[in-house]
């Protein structure tokens, strides 16, 4: 009986396993001729994607490294740029204030000595009227003094002997 149910057992399982292997091969050929194929170029094909979009990504990235590095080329350039024309500003300022500073300074040169010798003309003209006026009133004194001295002909003989004898004659 033992055998009997063993080989009940192992007959059906024999079979069992037979007709599945046929099946699963069966199976298994109609998968491969009409699903694994594109399957596989569904899989081939987005693995191709993956693959490009992560060169795509690296070259966005080298791209954008690229751009960064030009972008602070460009900026570096853009500061020297500025930091010159500041620079040349500073330099055109400062010598537009030394230029005025020279000009005013001559001009107020200019000016004391236009001052200076406008004074000193004013002051010549005022002594030469001085002088005028004194030279005048002198003789005026002079003339009034001599009338009342000489009115009379004896003080005008004196005055003429005194002279005289102050006058040596060599």
């Amino acid at each position: 009986m033992n055998l009997f149910i063993l080989n009940a057992l192992i007959t059906p399982s024999v079979g069992l396993i037979f007709w599945s292997s046929i099946v699963f091969l069966l199976l298994f050929f109609i998968l491969a001729k009409f699903a694994w194929k594109p399957i596989l170029a569904a899989v081939k094909e987005r693995e191709e994607g993956i693959e490009n979009a992560l060169k795509s990504a690296e070259n966005a990235k080298k791209e954008m490294e690229s751009l960064k590095a030009g972008n602070e080329k460009i900026l570096a350039e853009a500061r020297v740029e500025r930091d010159t024309l500041l620079k040349e500003a500073r330099e055109i300022k400062d010598g537009i204030i030394n230029e005025a500073k020279v000009k005013a300074q001559k001009e107020s040169d200019r000016i004391l000595t236009s001052a200076r010798e406008q004074i000193t003309n004013e002051k010549n003209a005022a002594i030469t009227e001085l002088k005028n006026q004194v030279a005048t009133l002198s003789i005026d004194i002079a003339e009034k003094i001599l009338k009342s001295d000489l009115a009379s002909d004896e003080k005008q003989k004196a005055l003429v002997s005194s002279l005289m004898k102050d006058v040596n004659l060599n």
